[in-house]
């Protein structure tokens, strides 16, 4: 004869309300704004282990809808490779997913199959980014910007990239799109870039920022032309806008001026000087003013000097709290910052460590020679 005991029934009670299983009074329960739950949809996602009490958390007006293909959605994604866990995490990140029409979704598949025919590859950047591939809208403009990019030979690396991260640049027309390269291509070409290298160029800068598709073609117009204006040279430009990519699209004038004027202030330099410090730490032009002015305000007070923040002006990239972090541990191997170059501070995490390491290195050295032979006493 089984026996149940208090102790069993309780922790059997328990182990049901962490699972949150589909009863009735949880999901069906209404209020005066508020449409009941579609049972079924609610079983559905329960029997493929989906956590109900987060999507009714965060989008519980999908349990309510009257019309919803779990198991088919499911069926899609087991047949593109997800196993049971990734279905659990993709339908709990984007449940909204149950409610595109089976056939949609097909479609969907065979579109990124076409950039990503590896399954496995594609499986990885539909669980990342599941809002990206069941946005169903607008399918014919997402067909005919894969195939106009697909026409300038960028790589379908890049492509998918793009289609995941940035999925409004494929959904409004191509003919958007077509203008904004054509304006990057126009800019590169102008700039004294190479025909054969324009390619190579536009897939580092959709690579590097996928919303730029987005920025319109008149705001890397205007910021060019401010930098014109500036006195920049042909050569300068190229250089800015290559190290800046994409970057230089989302820079408004009236921000770079302030910029500009505060590092000609605050170094004390002339227009020429301007543009080499500008042309060495291109980083300059998008920092806001109280960025720019913190950091510096960060080298002042330690004892560093303008004319050093001239020589190596890449210190301003490095935030207040990192800079001040690296000059200590520099005064632990004996290095004083305000005495030498900044150019042992600045640079990745890597360089630093490297600088430090040779920093240490110098001081555990031995004051003699270590192969030259001993004298000893006797002689």
């Amino acid at each position: 004869m089984l026996r149940v005991t208090t102790t069993s029934l309780w922790a059997y009670c328990q182990r049901l309300r962490l699972l949150g299983p589909p009863c009735a009074s949880a999901s069906t329960g209404t209020s005066r704004n508020k449409r009941p739950e579609n049972q079924l949809t609610v079983d559905s996602l329960y029997q493929l282990s989906v956590d109900i009490r987060k999507v009714r958390k965060f989008k519980d007006w999908v349990l309510s809808e009257d019309s919803a293909y779990v198991s088919e959605t499911a069926d899609l994604l087991r047949d593109m490779g997800a196993d049971a866990t990734a279905i659990t995490l993709i339908l709990e990140t984007h449940p909204e997913a149950v409610l595109c029409r089976p056939e949609d979704v097909a479609a969907q598949r065979d579109l990124w199959v076409s950039v990503c025919p590896n399954r496995r590859e594609l499986m990885s950047i539909v669980e990342k980014f599941p809002a990206s591939f069941f946005t169903l809208s607008h399918h014919g403009n997402q067909r005919a910007n894969i195939l106009y990019l697909q026409s300038l030979r960028l790589s379908n690396r890049i492509i998918g990239k793009l289609m995941a991260s940035a999925p409004q640049s494929f959904s409004r027309p191509v003919e958007l799109n077509k203008e904004v390269i054509h304006t990057l291509r126009e800019t590169y070409l102008d700039l004294g870039g190479d025909e054969g290298n324009v390619r190579v160029w536009l897939q580092k800068l959709l690579s590097q920022n996928p919303y730029i598709l987005l920025r319109p073609a008149e705001a890397w117009r205007d910021s060019l032309g401010f930098l014109r204006e500036q006195g920049f040279t042909t050569e300068e430009l190229l250089h800015l806008v290559s190290s800046l990519r994409a970057s230089i699209a989302e820079l408004r004038p009236e921000a770079m001026q302030q910029a500009l004027s505060y590092i000609e202030g605050a170094l004390a330099c002339s227009k020429d000087e301007l543009k080499h410090i500008v042309t060495r730490c291109p980083a300059i032009l998008y920092y806001s003013l109280p960025t720019l002015g913190g950091r510096f305000q960060g080298l002042m007070d330690v004892g560093v000097s303008a004319e050093q923040v001239k020589e190596a002006p890449n210190v301003l990239e490095l935030t207040t709290h990192i800079m001040l972090y690296r000059i200590q541990k520099l005064a632990s191997y004996g290095y004083d910052v305000c005495s030498g170059s900044l150019d042992v501070i600045v640079g990745t995490k890597k360089d630093f460590e490297t600088s430090c390491g040779r920093l240490h290195l110098r001081r555990q050295r031995p004051l003699f020679n270590p192969v030259a032979p001993l004298r000893c006493a006797e002689e």
